[in-house]
């Protein structure tokens, strides 16, 4: 299980999925923002929890695709259906190397770049925790909806059209998360919910990635 997590890692990178990428397009969503609304102070730190969310969603789609292309032209993902490991368990290292190499990057600097959006308080912290709580759903997601989408050619918008409707609840309770810790007000219920969507994601769609990805290869 470590080596194939280790090679989808080198995999990633190799084929430009990796966090270089991700970052790349958060820092071009903030520095765009600021130019967009205005350099208000106010205005800024007031929609800086949502930007920085969206930005930080965003950029996990960009390398969802790759999720399985690759193994899926060069014949790695029959011989990986047929393996001794359950699929499942592949599944679930796919959606660990995708947030290792997107998600994860993309929660170091998130603070950072919260700071160009004017983000005030104890918002970088909330900011942090809630993306770290729900990035992995997003990753997770993302390996369902590249499973269903998996040998489709220019399947990528199709994917994004399928997987953007199920962000929207971490979306909207990770912002909720920093908006309100920004406040000083109470952040319990919606990180509660943050990470219960992240706990179901992980518990329940690597089989529905798996079966999906069974269907796909027949």
């Amino acid at each position: 299980m470590i080596a194939l997590l280790l090679r989808d890692l080198r995999l990633a990178i190799r084929a430009g999925g990796g966090f270089g990428l991700g970052l790349a397009f958060f820092l071009i969503v903030t520095v765009l923002v600021p130019f967009g609304v205005g350099p208000e102070g106010g205005t800024l730190a007031k929609i800086a929890p949502g930007i920085l969310w969206v930005g930080a969603l965003l950029a996990c789609l960009l390398s969802l695709d790759r999720i399985f292309a690759l193994d899926f032209e060069d014949g790695s993902l029959d011989l990986l259906a047929t393996a001794p490991i359950p699929l499942e368990a592949v599944v679930t290292m796919k959606a660990a190397a995708h947030w290792l190499t997107t998600g994860l990057p993309l929660v170091v600097a998130a603070p950072v770049f919260g700071v160009l959006l004017n983000l005030q308080g104890e918002g970088f912290f909330w900011l942090t925790v809630s993306l770290a709580l729900g990035t992995p759903a997003l990753s997770v997601i993302g390996t369902f909806g590249a499973a269903l989408t998996v040998g489709l050619k220019r399947g990528g918008l199709l994917l994004s059209l399928l997987v953007l409707p199920l962000y929207v609840p971490t979306l909207i309770f990770g912002a909720e998360t920093v908006r309100r810790g920004t406040e000083g007000m109470e952040t319990g219920a919606p990180l509660m919910l943050l990470a219960g969507i992240t706990a179901a994601s992980v518990a329940l769609l690597p089989f529905a990635s798996a079966a999906a990805i069974r269907v796909n290869l027949r």
